[in-house]
């Protein structure tokens, strides 16, 4: 079970990696440069960059009683036709935590203390025609292959941010 669920991992992290290294067909600008905001599920702090048109690297930083986690990702974003300031990416990364032993308690399969993975990141991100606003909705896969190892599908979520052109 626990080899399925790095076989998987690191195949989707591999397209991952395979989909950012390839240049886009399209030219593409992002309709902003910087971005702050939170990302609910389960409820972190979002800050993205643009250094090229259309790669972006992320942070996310989720702070609880039970701990934290400190995420970063490099994120590709692709254009959809007809679809003005409607993208998908796709990126790779890693993620650091930090838990405590009542953590643990609240989650019987993982284990407190230090953890480190590499997370993938798919997702639908939209700015807002009129407002300083973008929308995001992501998936994060994520493996932890310091501390307990497991597979956790649980980081994604939908994320509101300020954007700064």
């Amino acid at each position: 079970m626990k080899l399925t669920r790095f076989i998987t991992t690191i195949s989707f992290l591999m397209i991952t990696y395979l989909a950012n290294s390839q240049a886009s067909t399209e030219e593409y600008t992002s309709p902003y440069k910087k971005a702050i905001g939170f990302k609910l599920n389960p409820g972190a702090i979002s800050y993205r960059s643009f250094y090229t048109r259309n790669k972006a690297v992320e942070g996310i930083g989720f702070i609880s009683i039970d701990g934290f986690q400190l995420t970063i990702l490099n994120e590709k974003y692709f254009p959809f036709a007809n679809a003005e300031n409607l993208t998908w990416y796709i990126g790779y990364g890693g993620h650091f935590n930090l838990w405590s032993e009542k953590y643990k308690l609240n989650n019987p399969a993982k284990s407190a203390g230090v953890a480190v993975g590499a997370d993938g990141m798919l997702g639908l991100d939209y700015k807002l025609k009129n407002a300083p606003i973008n929308i995001s909705v992501d998936i994060q896969p994520a493996f932890n292959f310091v501390g307990a190892s497991y597979f956790d599908l649980g980081w994604g979520g939908i994320g509101i941010r300020y954007t700064i052109k």
